[in-house]
């Protein structure tokens, strides 16, 4: 099968990681996929460069398309003859701007696909597509009145997160505590509620003073959290791992007891969930995308005691998340169910 997946962003950020794998482990599967990113915006210095990294993962595709949001109308044009003009099975549309464009420019004979990675995209001028996908499972209902199959995308987790070999070794090179460690792994943004979780971790480290709190990240929220730490004064009982990335990110997320999920992005597949519970961290999360399904234990509301409350119950969920090949497998199988004839 020839799969194109659309995915209008320069960024490495927010689905791009859980499209490269999906299409990694399509690809395993023996089909032939690549991936188009935006091609025009280059001025992205905060983040990091989407075609660097599908392209050093083989899977950059070069059928000429600049796929962006900020492209003028004679470059929206060009990219659907461009699209038009491609022998492909299946056109897997990932953004807003990508399903525009595969709306008027599928090839004749290809299926479309939609996958919907944030609610936001669940409106009523939504596109036709084949089939959808969503990021959790109660957002399926959403769909159903289109008619179409529609498949739950979860997160899916590199094979570098795993459980540590020596959690306490791994600590010792990291510089950090052998200690109870609770962590919060995102960008620092009004949406991820570090001020919740310094709140919480104060009350909560009034009942465990062994606990120590690691903070993975940065954001334009990071100085703002640092004085909150300090005026609560937890100077001494808070580490600022500052930005982690790849393989680094993996080691402070092993070196975990557990995290503290308490707010998405623009990816509600929870990806970050998925991949602390590979790596044998216990998840404490709100009630948000696919945090419920992936959580030890759930934060009822955004408050303070909800948060302690769910952090000492001990809870631990014992369901297995799919392998990434299961995930491609459920997948390739909507896309050969969208070619169907509708009855």
């Amino acid at each position: 099968m020839r799969i194109l997946h659309l995915l209008a962003s320069p960024f490495w950020s927010g689905p791009a990681e859980n499209v490269a794998l999906l299409a990694q482990a399509q690809r395993a599967l023996g089909h032939d996929v690549t991936v188009a990113v935006d091609r025009k915006r280059r001025d992205i210095a905060a983040e990091e460069p989407a075609v660097r990294r599908f392209q050093q993962l083989g899977l950059l595709d070069e059928g000429g398309l600049t796929l962006s949001v900020k492209s003028p109308p004679w470059e929206l044009w060009s990219d659907l003859r461009a699209l038009r003009r491609r022998t492909v099975d299946v056109v897997h549309a990932h953004f807003t701007h990508d399903h525009l464009v595969a709306r008027w420019g599928t090839p004749k004979g290809a299926v479309r696909i939609r996958s919907i990675h944030a609610p936001r995209s669940l409106r009523s001028s939504l596109p036709e597509a084949a089939a959808y996908t969503v990021p959790a499972s109660h957002l399926v209902s959403k769909l159903e009145g289109r008619h179409r199959p529609v498949q739950v995308l979860p997160a899916l987790v590199d094979p570098m997160f795993k459980p540590p070999a020596d959690r306490k070794a791994l600590r010792r090179t990291l510089s950090i505590e052998d200690t109870h460690l609770v962590g919060m792994i995102s960008t620092f943004q009004q949406s991820r509620r570090h001020a919740l979780g310094v709140e919480a971790f104060a009350a909560f480290h009034r009942k465990r003073p062994e606990a120590r709190l690691v903070l993975v990240g940065d954001g334009t929220l990071l100085e703002a959290t640092r004085v909150q730490v300090k005026e609560r004064s937890l100077t001494e009982q808070v580490t600022f791992a500052g930005y982690q990335q790849g393989a680094d990110f993996a080691k402070w997320l092993q070196a975990l007891d557990e995290v503290w999920i308490l707010g998405l992005g623009n990816d509600w597949s929870a990806r970050a969930a998925a991949q602390a519970r590979a790596c044998g961290v216990r998840v404490v999360a709100v009630n948000e995308g696919a945090l419920p399904e992936l959580a030890d234990a759930k934060v009822e509301a955004p408050t303070v005691e909800a948060v302690v409350t769910a952090a000492l119950s001990g809870a631990t969920a014992g369901t297995r998340h799919p392998t990434n090949e299961h995930i491609a497998r459920d997948i390739l199988a909507l896309y050969q169910q969208a070619t169907e004839p509708r009855r």
